[in-house]
């Protein structure tokens, strides 16, 4: 029997009291002893939106967010508490504190924004090519016990690079992945799979240890097209420095039709 609380569910699930909105985090979306970060993260977007934009015109989009990981969220309710700090004419800033038992468990910024007439023209980077297509790629299999709870719901095939706890020579990994059997707005879905890859430094790790992303700053671009689907997006990590068990990261996060949808700058602790 499934069951997976699917991402659309848990999302129409919420509540909303006042400038709170809470969810129902269950253990299928859980990373270790906390919760998956990118889904913290999607969640706290959700919130920011139903609190501070119920009211914005259509065009207004995420351009920005910065998620500083405080505590762990475990099981049960997960209240997250939205603040609009400024509303001009082009941008919005949002703040949301995510809290469980009162315990503040990670605080995060939206930037939100419309399009503007400029003189600039579009830059639009093409993802690097890599040798293996999603239909080539072996699925990683999820194993309770053994990978993390979350990954159930993800369909992950790595194209570049090495699964975690390999002992390979390697710091990038080219990983695809997609939402299984679930539908989401593409906004949030960025979110969470710009958080859904490991760090590659853990590659070159054998045995298995912990790591948790610290901070994680997102800038999320405009692809030109919609409707991404259920294909496969791409996620390209990148291990820039490694000491004293932080390590800091850069990501990639590439559309199905190979779109730029996201940069992520993460700092990682490996506890090993």
């Amino acid at each position: 029997m499934d069951t997976r609380l699917p991402l659309s569910q848990l999302l129409a699930g919420r509540s909303l009291q006042g400038s709170t909105v809470s969810f129902g985090i269950t253990d299928d979306w859980l990373q270790g002893r906390t919760t998956f970060g990118g889904l913290i993260s999607a969640c706290a977007v959700a919130a920011m939106r139903e609190v501070a934009g119920a009211q914005w015109p259509t065009g207004v989009r995420l351009i920005a967010l910065q998620t500083n990981f405080v505590g762990p969220v475990g099981l049960g309710q997960m209240d997250v508490e939205v603040q609009l700090l400024r509303e001009g004419k082009n941008l919005r800033q949002v703040q949301a504190v995510v809290r469980q038992a009162g315990e503040t468990a990670a605080v995060l910024l939206g930037v939100f924004g419309v399009a503007r007439e400029t003189a600039l023209p579009r830059l639009a980077p093409v993802p690097p090519a890599v040798p293996v297509t999603p239909g080539d790629a072996a699925p990683l299999p999820y194993i309770a016990g053994m990978t993390p709870n979350f990954t159930q719901h993800l369909d992950f095939r790595w194209a570049e690079g090495h699964l975690p706890f390999s002992g390979q020579d390697t710091w990038q990994a080219r990983v695809y992945a997609r939402l299984k059997d679930d539908k989401v707005d593409d906004e949030l879905l960025t979110v969470l799979l710009a958080d859904a890859a490991p760090t590659a430094a853990i590659s070159r790790l054998t045995t298995r240890v912990p790591s948790s992303s610290v901070s994680w700053a997102l800038e999320l671009a405009a692809p030109s097209r919609a409707g991404t689907g259920d294909g496969y997006w791409r996620i390209d990590k990148d291990t820039r420095a490694a000491a004293g068990g932080y390590v800091n990261d850069t990501t990639t996060l590439w559309t199905p039709n190979g779109e730029l949808a996201a940069f992520g700058y993460q700092v990682v602790a490996v506890y090993g």
